[in-house]
């Protein structure tokens, strides 16, 4: 469990890994991935009402950040597929409790 002890590192730990999550599609890009390899088109699909060049700079960023990897196939055109690495399917339990408490956030505020 996180304390408070030592506030300044504990700080400095979250903000490293909301730097690395920043905006609202990054997640939702690691989650669509969590299935499977999927090609740009694909990926676009699942995520949403992404545009592609921001796509693009996210899947770039999530790269940089050793998240997804992207690999090129020898084929007439390239082809192109991204997939989630280890480090980034760590983030699995981060994912599901999000999940969770955006399903309960929901019920709820569509309740009252």
């Amino acid at each position: 469990m996180l304390t408070r002890e030592g506030c300044p590192t504990n700080a400095l730990a979250i903000k490293d890994a909301l730097e690395a999550l920043e905006g609202k599609w990054k997640l939702l890009i690691l989650f669509a991935l969590s299935s499977g390899p999927k090609r740009f088109k694909e990926l676009s699909k699942a995520v949403g009402s992404i545009t592609d060049k921001t796509l693009s700079a996210e899947l770039k960023r999530l790269e940089m950040n050793k998240l997804i990897k992207r690999d090129v196939h020898d084929t007439f055109p390239p082809t192109v597929e991204y997939s989630i690495t280890p480090h980034g399917m760590s983030l699995e339990n981060v994912m599901d409790a999000l999940h969770f408490w955006g399903l309960a956030h929901r019920k709820k505020i569509m309740k009252d």
